[in-house]
């Protein structure tokens, strides 16, 4: 049985960062909100609760039963999680005289489990306006800062299993020994055995496929991406040419990339049908200007082809997702009970008579991870470290109407962008790189004759998750020459701009 912490969503923007600091240190975690009833088992090793904008002290503030957790696992509070246990257990939790937000240093005034091999003093990260002014009976300062009083505490030494609060946020960057504190805590509180590693991992859930598959047939929309990849293989591990993946040609992908992405899956050994429906997309998008009509002409064509090809193969019980864990932790709300993936990571709107039901591997994993088990897998490195690329392709890259020929243009021109990337070792340095074709058009001089092009926009942005995105610094030569490569070879295009916006207040994609 796999070891697991819970953590508690009271609403606070770090709580998937708790989750990413337990996962590398090799221990299973999951996130539900506050209000959601606990499954109590042997597994459950320790309790989380999160940060949140609200106060404590709120009329309708978020509460839980921390007494109750405390009797059955180890519970450790974050910043609103530490003021709630506070003042559950009779302390003072009140306005702060200032509020303390950003870096401050910590300083330890009692050496515990918690705070092993930590230096006297380190820098820490707070976010709150309420403050702990009075801890309650029985209870122990652990640690302070300079501003407030109680920065940590324990409660006392009889209680039947440790109960820890930090005023501090230890999940993020600037608490430079954050990840030693949360460390500390799974390990010396809750015993846990750090075990839950990518080996661990594959093995544990092509058996719970077997399992659950059994003789079943699945079919799976892939897509070329490092989701729908490592998702079809672990499937394929547990159930062979039962998995019938099929790969549609929209039209609107990447130069040559329908050829490159079957031969990796032949590679691979995985049974996929690849579906050259080039022509089909373009019929359907004709005409088409606005973002959102593009999708949609997008979405419905595929889920035409995708059932005319399913259809096909009989006894089909089961459709293959590769729905990861921030698709469905951004679909449940801390202020209702909601289970309902993103519908644009779902092959939307697949026909009711298909009556699938579902099997998504990859549902509880973070995108870094899914790299990781891709890797044990021997998926091949050049496909796990493709930047992310939208499903509605470069549809929504051709700013208008998208036509086969602005295809080809802005395939060419984007390939000699994404190959220059690689070529100077910038393509790992940024989260996102892509080319963007605009409906203007500009004079220009080429010889002695002028010319009345397109005008080419790139977009490069650095990232950890794709929530937030700070446009990409890259050197001036770099552009340069890009620029130049891309005039001088695309023919249809005389004009090169540099996208700098960042995400707010601007998107990653144009459309």
């Amino acid at each position: 049985m796999t070891e697991k912490i819970l953590i508690l969503d009271f609403g606070s923007q770090y709580t998937q960062l708790i989750a990413r600091v337990v996962r590398e240190a090799n221990v299973y975690c999951e996130i539900i909100p506050f209000h959601k009833n606990i499954e109590w088992d042997a597994s459950l090793k320790g309790i989380i609760l999160s940060g949140s904008p609200c106060s404590v002290n709120e009329e309708n503030a978020p509460m839980v039963d921390v007494k109750t957790m405390a009797e059955k696992c180890p519970v450790l509070g974050i910043c609103y999680g530490a003021q709630l246990t506070a003042k559950i257990f009779g302390g003072l939790v009140a306005k702060s005289d200032k509020r303390e937000y950003g870096r401050a240093s910590f300083n330890i005034a009692e050496n515990d489990a918690l705070l092993q091999n930590l230096p006297a003093t380190s820098q820490v990260w707070m976010s709150h306006s309420d403050t702990i002014k009075q801890l309650p009976e029985g209870f122990e300062l652990l640690g302070t800062t300079e501003s407030i009083p109680v920065a940590a505490f324990k409660s006392a030494k009889s209680a039947a299993n440790p109960i820890y609060g930090l005023q501090f946020h230890p999940e993020v960057y600037h608490s430079t020994e954050g990840k030693n504190i949360i460390k500390n805590f799974l390990v010396n509180s809750c015993g846990c055995s750090q075990d839950w590693t990518p080996e661990h991992y594959i093995t544990d859930t092509v058996a719970a496929l077997k399992k659950q598959l059994g003789n079943s047939k699945v079919v799976m929309g892939l897509s070329g991406g490092v989701d729908s990849t490592v998702a079809a293989t672990l499937i394929h591990r547990a159930i062979g040419e039962n998995l019938y993946g099929i790969f549609v040609d929209n039209g609107v992908l990447r130069k040559n990339e329908f050829e490159e992405v079957l031969e990796i899956y032949k590679e691979l050994g995985l049974n996929v049908t690849g579906i050259n429906a080039r022509e089909h997309f373009y019929t359907k998008l004709a005409g088409k200007v606005l973002p959102e009509e593009k999708r949609k002409a997008i979405g419905s064509c595929f889920i035409d082809i995708f059932d005319q090809e399913a259809q096909k193969i009989s006894g089909i019980e089961f459709l293959g997702q590769g729905t990861i864990y921030p698709d469905v932790i951004e679909s449940l709300s801390v202020h209702g009970p909601s289970a309902t993936i993103k519908s644009h990571h779902n092959v939307g709107g697949l026909p009711e008579t298909m009556k699938l039901k579902l099997v998504e591997p990859l549902r509880s994993l973070f995108k870094d991870e899914v790299r990781k088990i891709g890797a044990e897998l021997g998926i091949p490195a050049a496909m796990l470290n493709r930047h992310p690329f939208p499903g509605p392709g470069l549809a929504i890259r051709i700013l208008g109407e998208v036509t086969e020929d602005k295809v080809r243009l802005l395939q060419d021109a984007d390939k000699v962008y994404i190959d220059l990337l690689k070529k100077t070792g910038l393509y790992d340095k940024v989260w996102q790189a892509g080319s963007i074709l605009l409906p203007v058009k500009s004079v220009g001089v080429m010889g002695d004759e002028r010319t009345y092009e397109f005008t080419l926009a790139l977009r490069a942005v650095t990232s950890v998750d794709g929530m937030t995105a700070d446009w990409a610094h890259l050197p001036y030569e770099f552009l340069a020459d890009v620029s130049n490569e891309i005039i001088n070879n695309v023919k249809g295009i005389n004009r090169v701009v540099y996208d700098i916006s960042s995400k707010p207040p601007a998107t990653i994609e144009w459309e």
